[in-house]
């Protein structure tokens, strides 16, 4: 039996991220493998036998004592109790190979070198480009930023884009720099995995190795989905409710177009959001969070899904299942979106942060014959179900790991 060690700081599906390593862990047992999880303590995580292993909690959204705050920062930079656990859970499992997912700030990289001396092959998805990027999200008070390529990571101290601040961005800081100079992911990982190829082209940029880069798409059970191949009569946008999403664009939009919005989900930006709606005319709908059926129905039920995101979105989870419900994609060109939408096939897309560019596509889309609408419903779910599914990427996953010499 081969012993896979999955690594990710949640245990529990709180983002994509965490869905993901979830997921493949259960692909793999299906194939006979023994998955071995390693995270984060967490009261949401879910039963583990090796929960035991899992490092201590810190989440930068509590509110710490002084006293905390400087007893965890070490850890936040270089986690030595990660890698004590870590060592001992090697040492009684054994695994063939490691895939790694979010570890930075709460795990850390000082487990690399475990990974490394160990013997263990390593493979890293870049779920984000914090390997990049400090901030991970390429993105700060400004918008998309790259100020620290190059090497000049102090500019997420100056900016202060963890949070808006200055001690969470000095701390985020002190601790690339530091896995900077040990080359932590360049000397330790064997493999990184990006979800678009736009971030293995970012990543290549930013002096990556392109023989480390592998493009491995995410992906979506489709038989989770029920397609609905009618043509609804308005536009929706679900997910966070925050200021790189582009929403303010597509408020503004549809106002112009005249068309109906639904805008699903909750976030910091959502009162703001409500009054700008109220402001521009636009009619639009704040449906509040949904999940699960309740979301898909919202989704089925549009025209089209709207994504008008204003920064390096990576491989979007939300227009996979758009595509599994059905739902043609109009997205922003920016970040990874594009080369998931077949312009006039399944999708369209439109310049990020366009208002004009966006109201043209939302008119023609109002504007368009259902049967059209419905026949890119039909070609999107098709691009699914013969590329995007849990064996596609279980087998693109076996195969990185077969390149590492794991032999499967």
């Amino acid at each position: 039996m081969r012993t896979l060690l999955s690594v990710n700081t949640y245990h529990y599906r709180r983002g994509g991220a965490d869905i993901v390593f979830l997921e493949e862990n259960r692909l793999f047992e299906e194939l006979g493998w023994r998955a071995i999880p390693f995270a984060m303590q967490h009261p949401k995580n879910l039963d583990s036998s090796w929960s035991e292993y899992f490092v201590d909690e810190i989440e930068f959204g509590h509110q710490y004592s002084l006293f905390e705050k400087i007893r965890k920062t070490p850890k936040v930079i270089y986690s030595v109790e990660a890698r004590r656990k870590l060592r001992q859970l090697i040492r009684k499992t054994q695994p063939d190979v490691a895939h790694l997912h979010n570890i930075y700030h709460h795990i850390s990289p000082s487990i690399l070198g475990v990974l490394k001396n160990e013997g263990i092959p390593t493979v890293l998805t870049a779920h984000d480009l914090k390997v990049a990027c400090p901030a991970y999200s390429m993105l700060t008070h400004d918008g998309v930023c790259e100020r620290c390529k190059g090497g000049k990571l102090y500019q997420v101290a100056v900016n202060k884009c963890i949070k808006n601040s200055t001690l969470l961005s000095s701390i985020v800081m002190i601790e690339s720099y530091l896995h900077h100079y040990l080359k932590s992911y360049r000397n330790n990982v064997d493999k990184i995995v990006t979800p678009s190829k736009f971030y293995k082209r970012k990543l290549e940029e930013w002096g990556w190795n392109p023989s480390q880069l592998v493009h491995v798409p995410n992906y979506v059970d489709v038989e989770q989905f029920q397609a609905d191949y009618t043509a609804g009569d308005y536009f929706v946008f679900f997910g966070r409710l925050s200021h790189e999403k582009g929403l303010t664009t597509m408020i503004r939009a549809a106002a112009a177009a005249g068309v109906k919005i639904r805008i699903v989900g909750t976030g910091p930006d959502e009162a703001e959001l409500k009054l700008l709606a109220e402001k521009c005319g636009a009619d639009a709908e704040f449906r509040g969070y949904r999940s699960g059926q309740a979301l898909h129905d919202e989704v089925s039920g549009a025209r089209a899904v709207v994504l008008p995101s204003e920064w390096y979105e990576n491989g979007p989870l939300s227009v996979l299942e758009s595509y599994a419900l059905a739902t043609p994609v109009i997205g922003a060109d920016i970040g990874g979106i594009p080369e998931f939408i077949r312009s006039g096939e399944t999708g369209a897309v439109f310049p990020s942060a366009s208002v004009d560019g966006l109201a043209t596509e939302l008119r023609r889309f109002q504007e368009m014959p259902d049967t059209e609408i419905q026949e890119m419903g039909r070609c999107g779910r098709a691009w699914m179900e013969g590329e995007f599914t849990p064996l596609h990427y279980r087998q693109r996953i076996v195969d990185v790991f077969k390149s590492i010499g794991v032999s499967v």
